[in-house]
């Protein structure tokens, strides 16, 4: 039998609803591991499913390191003003405006690097390929998908930027 605590904790680590929550460990039989992956691979399934969606709003986030040498934008969009006006959203923006400073990424996604000649540590540098830097079991684009089967939108990077003061 699942319990509301389970279903709790699960909720709190994937901020996922509470019956996706419920039904996953259902389906699971209570392992919180296997719970968390059938997430996982529902929250891309239901991404892929919206990719042809049009994007018409979004934000725009900043991110300054300690001593102000080095920062970065992100501009994250969504379908609708609803969802871009969303704390969360823009707490995911300002999230992957962080990954951006830390990593440094040249590319957004792997379609950006097509038609380019690239050493192979640059194909490391596509942000949603990238380890996000707080759940080394999850890729950017794993928490985007994440973030699209949490608003019920197709969610996507627009452009990034990172700038640092020359030493």
């Amino acid at each position: 039998m699942i319990t509301t605590d389970q279903i709790k904790a699960l909720r709190e680590e994937t901020q996922v609803s509470v019956m996706q929550c419920k039904k996953a460990l259902e389906e699971a039989g209570g392992d919180m591991e296997k719970a968390k992956q059938i997430l996982q691979e529902k929250s891309a399934s239901a991404a892929a499913k919206k990719s042809d969606r049009s994007l018409g709003a979004g934000t725009v986030a900043t991110y300054v390191h300690a001593g102000g040498n080095i920062a970065s934008m992100v501009e994250l969009l969504s379908e609708t003003d609803f969802v871009s006006k969303n704390e969360d959203f823009k707490s995911l923006a300002r999230e992957i405006a962080v990954q951006v400073v830390a990593t440094n990424p040249k590319f957004v996604k792997p379609e950006d690097v097509a038609g380019l000649e690239v050493s192979p540590d640059d194909v490391e540098q596509i942000l949603l390929n990238q380890i996000y830097f707080k759940n080394p079991e999850i890729t950017i684009k794993g928490l985007i998908d994440q973030a699209s089967q949490k608003f019920g939108e197709k969610i996507e990077i627009g452009r990034i930027s990172r700038f640092a003061v020359l030493e």
